[in-house]
C-alpha cells in the first residue's frame, strides 16, 4: 500500500470541550463549524491557501474579532477538513488510498487551486493519484470502494471512472506487469502471492484471480467495472460468467429460503425491512442478466436456471425473466428436473410451481434447434474430377451442419425424458390444470419419445392425485400416450389401472397381445370382435398390429411397483368389464346418456370372455385360460 506524507511541522491540534483549536501564541480570529464541531483557527494560513473560504468571509456582514463560517454540506466529515486544515499550517499529514478519496473532494469543496497557490493540495492529491494509487491493485480497489461515500463528488471529478478503467486495463493486462500490492481477496495469501515467481502469478491470473476480489464491490460500481472488462475484449466469456457467479453467490445466498422465511413470517414489523432488502437482490439479479456474456456455454444452465428462480421470488422485470428463459432454453439438455422446479409465488396461480416459465423455455428451446439435414446426391465420376475448393468449402460445411443436426437430435432425447420426469413432479399438484399438463407433453415432438414410459407415469400420478377428473377429461389426457411405445411392465400396470378411459385400456391389451405373439414367434390375426373394437373408436388394426410386429419387444428397463400379479389374464378381464360397464353408462358433457359404441360388439355376455381369451400368448397353459 503506498502512503504520500505532506508538511513537516508537528500537530498543534488540540481538543477542549468539544473544540479544536491550534496551540500556537496568535490569538483566534476565524471559527469554522462543521456538523456540530467547532474549530479556532486563523485566517491568514487558511485564506491563503482556500479560495471558498476567502469569499465567504468578504459576503459576510459580520465584523466581530472571531468571523464565524458555518459548512454544513462539507464532504468527507470533520476528518477530511482538519486534513486540509493541518496542510494549510504546514502540519505533516499522511493521505493513503483509505482517505485520498474524502480529502480531494474536500480539497475541491475549499477550492484549494494553483490559482490561489502554487503547489496547493489539489494539484499534490491528483499526481499521487496518477502515479501511486492507480497503479497498484489493492491501491486501486480500496480506492473505488471508498467513493461509496461520496458517490457524486467522485464521479463529478472523475476518480470514480479513473479508477474503473485502471482495474479494467489491470486485469486484462499480462500478470508479469502488474502491481500487486497484495490482494483483498477474502482467502488469498497476501504474502505468498507478492513473494511468488511469474509463473505462479500466470496460473493465478489465468483462473480469474480478480473475481472474488471485484466481488466486495457493491453493484453500481461492479456493473461498471464489468462493462469495462468486457468491452476490452481480452477476457474469455467463461471467466466473466465464473465471475458473475461468485458475485451471485456472494450476494445472493439462499435467496430463495431467506425470502420465503420473511414472506410466512407474518412479521408486520419488518416488512419494511424485508422490502428493501428485496430491492436491494433484485437490483442486483437483474444487473447480472445484464452482464451475461452472449456466447452459448459461458454459465451453467443450472446456474441461470437458479437465478430464475430467484428472479421469481423477487419479482424480477419481465425481461429480465424472458432473457433468462431464453438462455436456459439454449442450453436445457443441460438442466435437471430439480432446476425446474421454479416456486410460484404469483397470486393469481396457486400451483406451487411456475409451468408457464417452463413452457416458455421449452419454445425458446424447439426455436434453437435447427432443422434435420438432408443428405446430399451421390456424385458422378465426372463431378468428382471437377471438385473446385468452393465444392470441398461446401462439403465441409455441410458436414458441420449434420454434426449440428446430430446435437440437435441427441438434444431433444434428453430433454424429452427431462421433461417427462418433471411432469411426474408436478403432477401431485392438486392446483394444476389439465390444460397445462397436456401443453407440456405435446411440446416435446414424437420423434424425441423413445418410449412413453416416463410419460405414461406422469398420467399415471396426475389421475391419482386429480379424482375429479370426468371421464372427458381423462381421455383428453391420456390421448397424449401412444401405447405402442410403452414396455411390457407399463403395459401390464396400464391393463389394470382404472383410473385410464376404455380406449386405452384396449389399445394396451392388443398391443401386449401382439407383442408376446411376436416374442414366442406366433404372429397370429386379431379375432374380428378386436378388430370391430379398434374400428369403433377410429383405428387400423391391421396396420398396428403390422408395425408392431416389425418392432418387437424390445428391452424393458423399467420396474413398476405396483406389477406383481398383473399377468393374470382374470385380473385383466375385470377390469375391462367394468370400463365397458362404465362406457354403457357413458355421459356426455351436456349431461345426456349416451349409447357405447362397444355396446353392439359385446352384446353376448359370454362373448368378451371368449373373445379375451384370445388376447393372450398361445403357449399358456389351459388353466391360465380359464
Amino acid at each position: 500500500m503506498k502512503f504520500m506524507k505532506l508538511g513537516s511541522r508537528p500537530d498543534t491540534f488540540y481538543t477542549t470541550e468539544a473544540v479544536r483549536s491550534v496551540s500556537t501564541e496568535v490569538s483566534s480570529d476565524l471559527i469554522i463549524q462543521i456538523k456540530g464541531y467547532r474549530y479556532l483557527l486563523h485566517k491568514f494560513p487558511l485564506f491563503s491557501k482556500c479560495l471558498r473560504l476567502q469569499r465567504l468571509c468578504s459576503e459576510s456582514s459580520n465584523s466581530s474579532p472571531q468571523q464565524l463560517i458555518q459548512l454544513p454540506d462539507f464532504p468527507g466529515g470533520v476528518e477530511a477538513f482538519e486534513i486540509c486544515a493541518k496542510f494549510c499550517y504546514g502540519i505533516t499529514i499522511t493521505l493513503s488510498s483509505f482517505n485520498i478519496v474524502s480529502v480531494r473532494c474536500a480539497a475541491q469543496y475549499l477550492q484549494m487551486t494553483e490559482e490561489v497557490e502554487k503547489g496547493n493540495l489539489i494539484c499534490k492529491l491528483d499526481c499521487f493519484l496518477n502515479s501511486c494509487i492507480l497503479r497498484g491493485w489493492k491501491d486501486s480497489m480500496l480506492t473505488l470502494q471508498s467513493t461509496r461515500s461520496l458517490p457524486l463528488w467522485s464521479e463529478e471529478l472523475g476518480i470514480t471512472s479513473r479508477c474503473v478503467d485502471a482495474i479494467a486495463l489491470k486485469i486484462q493486462s499480462h500478470p508479469s506487469r502488474l502491481n500487486w500490492s497484495h490482494s483483498t481477496s477474502r482467502g488469498r495469501d497476501d504474502a505468498s502471492l507478492c513473494n511468488g515467481t511469474e509463473s505462479q502469478r500466470h496460473r493465478t491470473a489465468s483462473k480469474g484471480w480478480w473475481a472474488e476480489d471485484i466481488a466486495e464491490l457493491g453493484v453500481d460500481l461492479y456493473w461498471r467495472t464489468m462493462v469495462a472488462i468486457k468491452a476490452g475484449g481480452r477476457i474469455p466469456a467463461y471467466l466473466i460468467g465464473e465471475a458473475l457467479k461468485i458475485y451471485a453467490s456472494r450476494w445472493l445466498p439462499n435467496i430463495c429460503k431467506d425470502v420465503n422465511g420473511n414472506k410466512h413470517s407474518g412479521n408486520d414489523q419488518g416488512s419494511e425491512a424485508t422490502s428493501d432488502i428485496t430491492s436491494k437482490h433484485r437490483l442486483i439479479l437483474e444487473s447480472i442478466v445484464s452482464l451475461l456474456p452472449m456466447e452459448k456455454g459461458s454459465v451453467s444452465c443450472g446456474f441461470l436456471l437458479k437465478l430464475l428462480k430467484a428472479g421469481n421470488i423477487l419479482g424480477a422485470s419481465y425481461s429480465s425473466k424472458i432473457e433468462l428463459a431464453r438462455r436456459v432454453g439454449l442450453q436445457l439438455e443441460e438442466a435437471t428436473v430439480s432446476d425446474l422446479l421454479i416456486p410460484s409465488l404469483s397470486y393469481t396461480n396457486e400451483t406451487a410451481y411456475d409451468v408457464d416459465i417452463v413452457l416458455s423455455i421449452l419454445e425458446q428451446f424447439m426455436q434453437g434447434q435447427s432443422p434435420p439435414t438432408s443428405p446430399p446426391r451421390a456424385k458422378t465420376s465426372f463431378e468428382k474430377r471437377r471438385r473446385s475448393r468452393s465444392a470441398e468449402h461446401i462439403d465441409y460445411e455441410f458436414q458441420e451442419s449434420r454434426r449440428s443436426s446430430s446435437a440437435s437430435h441427441s438434444s431433444k432425447l434428453k430433454v424429452a425424458k427431462l421433461v417427462d420426469e418433471y411432469l411426474q413432479e408436478i403432477a401431485r399438484d392438486a392446483n394444476l390444470a389439465l390444460s397445462k399438463v397436456i401443453a407440456l407433453a405435446e411440446a416435446i415432438p414424437d420423434f424425441a419419445r423413445i418410449d412413453h414410459d416416463d410419460l405414461y407415469r406422469a398420467i399415471d400420478i396426475y389421475l391419482k392425485s386429480h379424482p375429479e377428473l370426468s371421464k372427458s377429461e381423462r381421455k383428453k389426457l391420456c390421448r397424449v400416450l401412444d401405447c405402442k411405445k410403452l414396455s411390457m411392465e407399463a403395459c401390464m400396470h396400464a391393463a389394470e389401472n382404472e383410473l385410464l378411459p376404455l380406449r386405452v385400456v384396449i389399445q394396451v391389451l392388443f398391443f401386449e397381445h401382439t407383442r408376446a405373439a411376436v416374442a414366442g414367434g406366433q404372429v397370429t390375426d386379431l379375432p374380428s370382435n378386436i378388430k370391430a373394437l379398434f374400428v369403433n373408436h377410429g383405428d387400423d388394426a391391421s396396420r398396428i398390429q403390422q408395425q408392431l410386429g416389425s418392432k418387437g419387444t424390445g428391452p424393458a428397463d423399467d420396474e413398476w411397483s405396483t406389477a406383481s400379479g398383473l399377468k393374470s389374464p382374470k385380473s385383466k378381464l375385470s377390469t375391462l368389464r367394468m370400463k365397458l360397464a362404465e362406457e354403457d353408462n357413458d355421459i356426455d358433457d351436456n349431461g345426456h346418456v349416451r349409447t357405447s359404441k362397444l355396446k353392439g360388439v359385446f352384446s353376448i355376455p359370454s362373448r368378451p370372455k371368449r373373445m379375451l381369451s384370445k388376447l393372450w400368448p398361445s403357449n399358456r397353459s389351459v388353466s391360465e385360460r380359464h
